[in-house]
Order: C-alpha cells, then sequence, then structure tokens
C-alpha cells in the first residue's frame, strides 16, 4: 500500500517524463465518447494538476456535465472541481447555475447538500441574484431534512455576507426564528450563526429570537453532559451553540419581559458558578471550552450593564485569572476588566485588584499583556488612587517597551491632568515624564502643561521654580527646554527676587542650551529672549549682544535671522511702554478638548477611548472643581495678545460669545425652581451647545459659574441610550436638588426614565 507522499512523487516524476510513458496522464483523443467514470476520473486529474501549482485551461466542460450525473461520486467531482477552478466570470456559470437548480429542485438532500456547499464556496454576486429568494424557502420548509436545512442556514448567511443588498426580507424571517427551538442542534447552531448576523442590520425583524435564544440557552446550561452526548465536547454541553446565543443576545438590550430577563440572569449565574467548580477533566481542551463559554458570558454581563450583583461577580471571576499561569487566559480577563471598569456598577470592584494589575505590569513577560496592564490601570483611575497609578505608569516607563511608551505618555499626561487636585503635583509628573521619556513626548503634551499653568495663577511661581531648577541639570532633553523657555518667559519675574534665580542667571541657563537644540527650539528661545528684556531691563544690554551677533543675524536658517533682526530692532526703537504693551502676559487659553485625548483616541481608536473618558465623567463630573471656566474678560480670552505668535504657540480660536444671560430668567432659574411643570427656556446662547450633537455623542448642554449640564448618549442598531449629568461647580452643596424630565406623549410609551 503505497502512501500519499510515495503517491504524489510518483505523480511529480510522470510530468518529467517524456509524453510516451505518461500512461495514468493519458487523455483520450477523437470523437470516443467517455463514460462517467472516466469523465470523474480525468477531472480529478486536472484537479489535482491544478492543485500542484499547473494552469489548467481545459476540462472545464467536462466538469459541468459531471453535474448531471446521478451518481454522487461523480456529481462530487465536478461541484468540487467547481468550486476551485470556476470563477464569477466564467462563460460556463449559466450553465452551472441551471445545474445546481435542478439539484436544489430534486428534494435529494446528498444533492442539494452539495449544490448548496457549491454556492457558498463560489460565493459571487452572481450565485446570490441566482438563489438568494431560493435558499429562504428550503431553509423554512417542513420537510426539508436536518442536514439540508445546516447547509441552507450557512450558505444564505455567507451570501448575505457578500451581498447584502440581494438577500430579501420577508415572510421566512419569522419563521427562521423558530429554528432556535429545533431538535437537531446541528440546525440550531446554523441558525443562530444566521440570525445573529442578520439581527445586527434588522434587529427589529428578529427581536422575537431573544426569548427563544433564552430558553434554548437555559436548556443547554441545565443539562448534563450526558445529556447531550452527541454534542459534548470534553464534559462541557455544546459549547459552541452556548457562545453563539450569547453573542446573538448581545445584539439587544436587557429582556423587557420579567420572566425571560430573571431566566437569563439564572443562565449567567449557572455559568459563574460552574466557573467555580473543580475541573472535570485536565485535558486543555476542556478548560478552553468552559472559559470560551465564561467569557462569552462575562460580555453579555457588560453589555447589558443592568445587574450590579452579576457585573462584580464577574469582576472577581476574572480577577481570579489575572494570576492565571495560562497567558492568554490573564490577557482577556485584563481586557474584559477595562471594560468593567467603565460601568458605575463594578467600577469599586474592579479597583480592589489594583495591587495585583501593578504586580502585572512589572512582572508579565508578554509585552501585549503589560500593554492591556496599562490599559485596566488608566481605565481604574480615579481621583482616589490617582497618584499611585501614575506612579506606578512613570516607574514602569522606565523599563517599558518602546512599542507603547508613546501612548503611556500620553495616558500619564491626561490622568496627572484629569485628577490633580493640587496642580504642583501635576507640574512634577509632566517635568518628570519629559525627563524619563522625553523622546515620546508629544508637542500635544507640553502645549497643554504650559495651557494650565497660563490658566492657573496659583501655579505658575511653583513652575517658573521647578522649571529652573530642573534646567540646571546637566544633560536636559529638548522638550524641557521648550518649556522652560515658555514658562520663563512669562513667569521668571516671579522667581527673580532670589539671588540663585536673578534674571542674568536665568538668561544665561536658558542660553547653555541654545546651541544644542533644534531651530524650533532656538526660534522659541529667541521669544524667551525678548520676553526678558520687557521682564528684565537689567539684563537687556546683555540680550542685544546675543541678537546683534553673526551667529543670530546671519543665520543660514531664515527663521532664526528674521526674528534676531525684528527682536534687535523692536528692543532698540520701542518705548518701555509699547514694550510693555507688545510683550505683554499671555491671556488664559479658552477651553477646549484636551489635545492630548484627542491624539490618544486617534491612536487608539475613537470608541474605545470615548467610551473609558465618559464614563469616568459620569462617575465624578465635578473633578477638580468641574472644567475651567471661559474668563470673565471676553478681552482677555478671545483676543489673543501679540506675543502669542512670537513664542510659537498660537492661541486657540475665540470661542463663540452671546449675549450675557438675563439675570432674571433662563436655564439655571428654571432648574432651581419650584415648578416642575413648567418647560424650561433655553438660556440665550445655549443654542450653540446643539450644534456640537450633530457630529458628537457627548458633550456641554449648558454651563455656567454654578452649574454645569452635560449630556451623554448611545446608539446600538435602533436602540439609543441617553444619561444626563449635572456637576455642582460652587463650592456649596446643592440642597433638594430635583431633575424633572418632560416629553410629549406620543413619546412616553417608548421611553424609560430612570431617576
Amino acid at each position: 500500500m503505497e502512501t500519499v507522499a510515495q503517491r504524489e512523487e510518483k505523480f511529480s516524476s510522470f510530468l518529467t517524463l517524456p509524453t510516451g510513458y505518461k500512461p495514468f496522464f493519458t487523455f483520450p483523443v477523437g470523437d470516443k465518447a467517455l463514460d462517467g467514470y472516466s469523465k470523474k476520473k480525468y477531472v480529478c486529474k486536472l484537479l489535482f494538476i491544478f492543485l500542484l501549482g499547473h494552469d489548467i485551461d481545459f476540462g472545464h466542460m467536462e466538469a459541468v456535465n459531471l453535474l448531471s450525473s446521478n451518481r454522487y461520486t461523480e456529481k462530487q467531482i465536478g461541484y468540487l472541481f467547481i468550486s476551485v477552478l470556476v470563477n464569477s466570470n466564467s462563460e460556463l456559470i449559466r450553465l452551472i447555475n441551471n445545474a445546481i437548480k435542478n439539484d436544489l429542485a430534486s428534494r435529494n438532500p446528498t444533492f442539494m447538500g452539495l449544490a448548496l456547499h457549491c454556492i457558498a464556496n463560489v460565493g459571487s454576486r452572481e450565485m446570490a441574484e441566482a438563489f438568494a429568494g431560493e435558499i429562504p424557502k428550503i431553509l423554512v420548509a417542513g420537510d426539508t431534512m436536518d442536514s439540508v436545512k445546516q447547509s441552507a442556514a450557512l450558505c444564505l448567511l455567507r451570501l448575505y455576507r457578500t451581498s447584502p443588498d440581494l438577500v430579501p426580507m420577508g415572510d421566512w424571517t419569522s419563521r427562521v426564528v423558530h429554528l432556535l427551538n429545533d431538535q437537531h442542534l446541528g440546525v440550531v447552531t446554523a441558525a443562530t450563526s444566521l440570525i445573529t448576523t442578520l439581527a445586527q442590520k434588522n434587529p427589529e425583524e428578529f427581536k422575537t429570537s431573544v426569548s427563544l435564544a433564552v430558553s434554548r440557552l437555559s436548556r443547554i446550561v441545565t443539562s448534563a453532559s450526558t445529556d447531550l452526548q452527541d454534542y459534548t465536547y470534553y464534559f462541557v454541553p455544546a459549547p459552541w451553540l452556548s457562545v453563539k446565543l450569547l453573542r446573538l443576545l448581545q445584539c439587544y438590550p436587557p429582556p423587557e419581559d420579567p420572566a425571560v430577563r430573571g431566566r437569563l440572569t439564572e443562565c449567567l449565574e449557572t455559568i459563574l458558578n460552574k466557573a467555580q467548580e473543580p475541573p472535570k477533566s485536565k485535558k486543555v481542551q476542556h478548560s478552553n471550552a468552559k472559559n470560551a463559554v465564561l467569557f462569552e458570558a462575562i460580555s453579555l454581563i457588560i453589555h447589558h450593564d443592568s445587574e450590579p450583583n452579576l457585573l462584580v461577580r464577574a469582576c472577581n471571576q476574572l480577577g481570579q485569572f489575572l494570576q492565571h499561569r495560562e497567558t492568554n487566559l490573564r490577557y482577556l480577563a485584563l481586557e474584559s476588566m477595562c471594560t468593567l471598569a467603565s460601568s458605575e456598577f463594578s467600577h469599586e470592584a474592579v479597583k480592589t485588584h489594583i495591587e495585583t494589575v501593578i504586580n502585572a505590569l512589572k512582572t508579565e513577560r508578554d509585552v501585549s499583556v503589560r500593554q492591556r496592564a496599562v490599559d485596566l490601570l488608566y481605565a481604574m483611575c480615579d481621583r482616589s488612587n490617582a497618584q499611585q497609578i501614575v506612579a506606578e505608569m512613570l516607574s514602569y516607563l522606565e523599563t517599558a517597551d518602546y512599542s507603547i511608551r508613546e501612548e503611556i505618555v500620553l495616558k500619564v499626561a491626561i490622568l496627572a491632568e484629569k485628577y490633580a487636585v493640587d496642580y504642583t503635583w501635576y507640574v512634577d509628573t509632566i517635568l518628570n515624564l519629559i525627563r524619563i521619556a522625553g523622546d515620546y513626548v508629544s508637542e500635544e503634551v507640553w502645549y497643554r502643561v504650559i495651557q494650565i499653568v497660563i490658566n492657573r495663577d496659583d501655579v505658575q511661581g511653583y513652575a517658573a521654580k521647578t522649571v529652573f531648577e530642573a534646567l540646571q541639570a546637566p544633560a536636559c532633553h529638548e522638550n524641557l527646554v521648550k518649556v522652560g523657555g515658555y514658562i520663563l518667559g512669562e513667569f521668571g519675574n516671579l522667581i527673580a527676587g532670589d539671588p540663585r534665580s536673578s534674571p542674568l542667571i536665568q538668561f544665561n541657563l536658558l542660553h547653555s542650551k541654545f546651541h544644542l537644540c533644534s531651530v524650533p527650539t532656538r526660534a522659541l528661545l529667541l521669544s524667551t529672549y525678548i520676553k526678558f528684556v520687557n521682564l528684565f531691563p537689567e539684563v537687556k544690554a546683555t540680550i542685544q549682544d546675543v541678537l546683534r551677533s553673526d551667529s543670530q543675524l546671519k543665520n543660514a536658517d531664515v527663521e532664526l535671522q528674521q526674528r534676531a533682526v525684528e527682536y534687535l530692532r523692536l528692543s532698540t526703537v520701542a518705548s518701555t511702554d509699547i514694550l510693555a504693551t507688545v510683550l505683554e502676559e499671555m491671556p488664559p487659553f479658552p477651553e477646549r478638548e484636551s489635545s492630548i485625548l484627542a491624539k490618544l483616541k486617534k491612536k487608539k481608536g475613537p470608541s474605545t477611548v470615548t467610551d473609558l473618558e465618559e464614563s469616568k465623567r459620569e462617575r465624578s463630573i465635578d473633578v477638580n472643581g468641574g472644567p475651567e471656566p471661559v474668563p470673565a474678560s471676553t478681552s482677555a480670552a478671545s483676543t489673543p495678545s501679540p506675543s502669542a505668535d512670537l513664542l510659537g504657540l498660537g492661541a486657540a480660536p475665540p470661542a463663540p460669545t452671546g449675549p450675557p444671560p438675563s439675570s432674571g430668567g433662563g436655564l439655571l432659574v428654571d432648574v432651581f425652581s419650584d415648578s416642575a411643570s413648567a418647560v424650561a427656556p433655553l438660556a440665550p446662547g445655549s443654542e450653540d451647545n446643539f450644534a456640537r450633537f450633530v457630529c458628537k455623542n457627548n458633550g456641554v448642554l449648558f454651563e455656567n459659574q454654578l452649574l454645569q449640564i452635560g449630556l451623554k448618549s448611545e446608539f446600538r442598531q435602533n436602540l439609543g441610550r441617553m444619561f444626563i449629568f449635572y456637576g455642582n461647580k460652587t463650592s456649596t452643596q446643592f440642597l433638594n436638588f430635583t431633575p424633572t424630565l418632560i416629553c410629549a406623549d406620543d413619546l412616553q410609551a417608548n421611553i424609560l426614565v430612570y431617576l
């Protein structure tokens, strides 16, 4: 008995022999008719030659002729040849379609199965146009065999994925849902895959599948492994079907029927309970199947986000996996806990595992797992643990993989800003960040720290002192020189009273870094020098000598040369008053979305970052006193001084201003009024906020010095969920604060309101 390898070697040797010595590959010539067996044999040889890598440009018609045979083996080879070698542009496609139609109409389950497999394998648009209307009828027909139903469901799924516009929704959609109650689990498995894909695009058409899926899942979960012997995989009953049913349920919100909802909760609790039981087998296949069902159940719990008990139990179960010896389980546990951290019900439970996550960050060998640990630390961070998490991330940053350093830098910068109770800590953190990973600190990071320092009077002196001390190090990163140059140019006068940081010492310290920096940084330092001329007249002559030097006036770089010439002329001809006007201190920056967060969204994907940020905003809307209000002086906030361009940081576009709200009316008065029946009119200027929600799901609806009203919305298919949150921006606690929602009568039945 020759082996396959020997046979392939024999066939390959035949290809190298002269024509007269190739009896195996000799095809008949002339008008001699071939019987079915001979056609099958020669077509099979052609197929094998093609699989060896040789082009085949004949024999296609013989393969099509095999489709009309009544023998299974001949028809099988014909369909196999067509599935592999015939493309959708072939001239024979019409003949093939006719043969397939004949087999589908034959009601022979074997022939129907072969035809359906061929349609699915080819999956062309021509196939969809020809059979998309016929296959659903076969699927829901009462006399169709179970094996054919399976093939029909998967074939229809294939056509829907390739040409969804050609698969019509009709009466069959309501009937295909009832296949979830079929006695044959193979049919149920195939139908579940089909319904899940269809429900993602047409949720209303398949809404009735929820109760049937819960019923079927309940029967599987509560059954013993011996009850489903044909579909039990290493003591786990029907794991693939269980996973598919759980994914189908994730297409819909929690069931409204209390009975169905209670039954689903029991199923999920049973799955969590089984995860705690001792394994029935030591084989890896058993644990893989068991964990596949468990993680899909946890995904459904997270999706519903409505059962606090289940969310906490899921968090505790994932916490056990954090120390599992299997790397894949640790990865999946960290990834799932990132999503759990965004839920208000399970956030505190996730925080209890902070030490385990920090340990994983330090000791884990797999970089992908370490990256998930960073993501989880970022997700679980709040005001209570921000300093600990930021310190650990900074510590890890020194040895972190180069591929994730930039992401860690962005996250540290965001957390330090968001949860900075004391902004001196924020300044220290950012400067430490630049020291550790200066090459990965983008412009957005040091732009942001400058904006915050300029907007907060209480931290300006500390920032000037801190950067002055940091610049005294023998080796400073260029980003630190940029931050130091900008802050000392604006607020160097706040530390000039100390002899150790006199104006001349500040200038000499910055100028000692000048020749080591790139052209953009040198340009910024020149702007700092002219700022010094205004702040410290005693160093004016020294700075003019630097600007007058040949290295500046005759610099090869046009930008540096122009700045040196203009600044020298300005310092020479301008009076003290003109200098003070032109080089006045930067006004506060208008509040806007953090550019660091925007960069992180671009790097990680908008949906992931947005969900985490909005969930954090819901848990603590008044972090650090809420967003910084726009300064009362509209001239300072909306009219940047000429020095904005000098330092290379263009001020943000002026915020749109409206007429000032009247003191007697407006939204805030109605919010605090005792009358709950009156519909509050919009405050003047608030209409502009509504334009944000054309392209965004989240944002601030109304804001003044006392109150912030924000809106968060999320949509999945035809379902939506909207949150309105209120932030107290004062230091006084609100008393008797009660929100009231008033909506039209025709919306009452379609909206569920939770206060």
